[in-house]
């Protein structure tokens, strides 16, 4: 069986441990979506993982902007930088903070399907 958080589910956003980190990769501890299916997650040893930041100063075109609410729990209004798609093992998941509604899902959605020319 696959060692993992049993509970994880695309949507849901967690405190996640990035460092060590190499070059211009994302640092620290700092609420990551995660992007993976949930019929994936089930079968991977792995996360795919978007980060999120508070920093709107290098807002990219396609970021997405996510308002804190009672729902995802986050500190401050975030962006979540959809250039930076990473996947871990799932020791790097801390905790899960909350969730993001349906439209941040389907924005994430979209943007990959550009990023991946699917």
């Amino acid at each position: 069986m696959i060692s993992k958080i049993i509970d994880v589910k695309q949507g849901d956003l967690y405190l996640v441990n990035f460092n060590p980190s190499v070059g211009h990769e994302y640092q620290g501890k700092r609420p990551a979506i995660i992007i993976q299916a949930n019929v994936q997650i089930r079968k991977s040893n792995l996360i795919t993982v978007m980060p999120l930041t508070s920093n709107f100063e290098n807002c990219l075109n396609n970021d997405i902007v996510v308002k804190k609410d009672s729902m995802n729990r986050l500190i401050s209004d975030s962006v979540i930088k959809v250039h930076s798609v990473i996947s871990f093992d799932y020791k790097r998941l801390i905790n899960k903070i909350g969730v993001v509604d349906e439209v941040i899902l389907n924005q994430i959605k979209n943007y990959l399907r550009k990023h991946f020319g699917v």
